[in-house]
């Protein structure tokens, strides 16, 4: 395939559809939010998982919320 006809088939998609620069936005910030928390607590399992499942961040949200609840030990009870 022409990289020329590639690259102006997804520039048309992009501005057809700007929410999914959102989207990908989005879910750096979380995941680089949530690798981060990752390497610096050691969790080597999470860090991979996390590295390489893409969930828009819902992932790595409710990986930060439970690090957060565990910190405030809601869930030590």
């Amino acid at each position: 395939m022409n990289t020329q006809i590639l690259s102006d088939a997804v520039a048309s998609y992009m501005s057809a559809n700007p929410w999914i620069i959102l989207l990908i936005i989005w879910s750096i910030v979380w995941k680089l939010i949530a690798l981060w928390k990752a390497a610096k607590r050691n969790h080597l399992t999470l860090f991979i998982v996390l590295g390489v499942v893409n969930t828009a961040g819902i992932l790595e949200i409710a990986y930060i919320a439970y690090l957060y609840f565990k910190e405030k030990k809601f869930l030590d009870k």
